[in-house]
């Protein structure tokens, strides 16, 4: 087997483990596409510093609109967000929440996690360290391969006016095959390799929308 293929596989490694042992670090499986970090801001064609939406007084703002209800509690926080940093936008924080998603949850998976450490709130990092470890503890690995993320909504969102940190939750479902293995002997101990199981994420990313930071940071997970 191909070195790429075998480290794709460990790379998809911890999201059984993860459900069966500690369903609160990451959510319930029942059954993703681009890999792109959470965007930066600011990045369209008009050059940095330049906002590719406006927001129109008046009007409903359609980056809004087309992703949670006009005139909705998170509406109105999506929309305080925008008017702290012109720049934002729902739609490449959505992209780049598509991407992220696949990138945190494979480096995890992995067991690497010193590559999204920029990405994950202290708490997340430690809720994923120790599942980490337990999983080398008692000795299983999880051979997994991602099929394809199935869908992706804001689920809430919420704005501090004192702090100007905005919070969106997302809503990931996602489809995966995965097989868990004593990690010396490679026998099978739970799953099918061949049957695809549906998992369902909830993930809550954070930032100081007055930062000149562009990063989002993932901290809370859930089903």
């Amino acid at each position: 087997m191909e070195p790429a293929v075998i480290q794709l596989l460990i790379l998809a490694g911890i999201a059984v483990f993860l459900i069966l042992r500690l369903r609160s670090v990451l959510g319930s499986r029942d059954g993703f596409e681009q890999k792109t970090p959470l965007p930066r801001q600011g990045s369209g064609p008009d050059g940095p510093g330049k906002p590719r939406f406006e927001v129109i007084e008046g009007g409903p703002d359609t980056d809004i609109t087309d992703h949670v209800p006009e005139g909705s509690d998170m509406a109105k926080a999506l929309g305080r967000m925008k008017a702290t940093d012109p720049e934002f936008s729902v739609d490449e924080f959505l992209q780049g929440a598509r991407g992220a998603y696949e990138m945190i949850l494979m480096a995890f998976e992995s067991s690497d996690l010193d590559p999204i450490l920029p990405f994950l709130s202290r708490d997340v990092y430690n809720s994923f360290d120790e599942v980490v470890q337990l999983r080398e503890q008692q000795g299983l690995r999880v051979d997994a391969t991602f099929v394809g993320l199935r869908e992706l909504s804001i689920v809430d969102a919420t704005f501090n006016e004192d702090t100007s940190e905005g919070e969106i939750t997302i809503k990931f479902i996602s489809e995966l095959t995965s097989v868990v293995r004593k990690a010396e002997s490679g026998e099978v101990v739970e799953g099918d390799a061949t049957a695809i199981k549906r998992q369902k994420d909830v993930w809550t990313f954070a930032r100081d929308m007055s930062s000149d930071s562009p990063n989002w940071k993932l901290v809370a997970t859930g089903e």
